[in-house]
């Protein structure tokens, strides 16, 4: 079925390509990110006219750009705080946010706890590359620690967030992560963030290899790529029918779900309500 569904799905056609060649560096993993997305909108057979892609500032926040919908490039952290307004005012869109882990996590913090909070009806892809890539290669939220960046040059001594269970602690209604290693993996992950009828939230890591990596000695963009699938892997693969293989320690997948009440259709049912009774 992934064999079949990648031989159908050609990424230019929902890309302008008036925009090429992009700006990403040579290994970044967030063109892989992208075609993710696009290949889940393909499958899902999503109209682009009825797609609403919103980003912020940073590398992330550039794809918007590239996406053959209706995009918009907003000023930094708050892509959750303008799609909240469109997804209100246009129940009829899929909306989609692209942010990065600095823009979400720092200055969009407080924007992500409420969404979360709300579960409306929009999908929310958390960029995760360790680091502001696009502005000096400062220290971000999720920088591991003891990791090198221009801002912490002996040694990242802050402890780093675990979006996901942020997330989910806020009561987002769809929660889960993936690598860009996996991308059949990862395009079924946001398939289901797509369709799921509440608050998505979707991390994904993803190799900054110019900025982060260079500064810490991880070798080349594939070294990275392959770092995914080695040095993160579990101590025992654990192949079972139970515990069926997985090529890293972090928990990757659906990680939290739940069914709560999505907050446009709530909110518009208590409009209609107040209209009747007053009227």
């Amino acid at each position: 079925m992934l064999i079949e569904t990648a031989a159908d799905f050609d990424v230019t056609d929902y890309l302008r390509k008036e925009m090429m060649p992009h700006f990403l560096c040579p290994g970044c993993g967030h063109g892989i990110a992208l075609r993710a997305l696009l290949w889940a909108i393909h499958d899902l057979g999503l109209d682009k006219d009825k797609l609403a892609v919103v980003s912020g500032i940073g590398c992330a926040g550039r794809l918007s750009a590239y996406i053959d919908a209706n995009t918009f490039h907003v000023t930094h952290g708050r892509p959750l705080a303008y799609a909240t307004g469109l997804a209100l005012a246009r129940p009829d869109l899929n909306v989609v946010v692209i942010t990065g882990d600095g823009d979400c996590l720092a200055i969009g913090g407080n924007h992500l706890i409420h969404a979360c909070r709300r579960n409306l009806k929009l999908t929310c892809l958390m960029l995760n590359n360790e680091v502001y890539g696009m502005t000096g290669g400062q220290v971000s939220p999720t920088t591991s620690e003891t990791r090198l960046t221009t801002t912490t040059p002996l040694g990242n001594q802050e402890p780093h967030f675990d979006a996901c269970a942020l997330a989910a602690a806020a009561g987002a209604g769809f929660v889960g992560r993936e690598v860009t290693h996996h991308v059949p993996k990862l395009k079924e992950l946001i398939k289901a963030g797509l369709e799921h009828p509440g608050f998505a939230f979707v991390e994904v890591l993803s190799d900054c290899t110019e900025i982060f990596g260079r500064k810490n000695d991880m070798g080349s963009s594939s070294d990275m790529m392959m770092r995914q699938k080695s040095d993160i892997r579990p101590s025992a693969y654990l192949d079972t029918v139970d515990t069926p293989f997985r090529s890293n320690a972090l928990p990757t997948g659906v990680l939290a779900k739940n069914s709560r009440p999505e907050y446009g259709a709530a909110y518009r049912q208590a409009a209609a309500a107040r209209a009747g009774t007053s009227s």
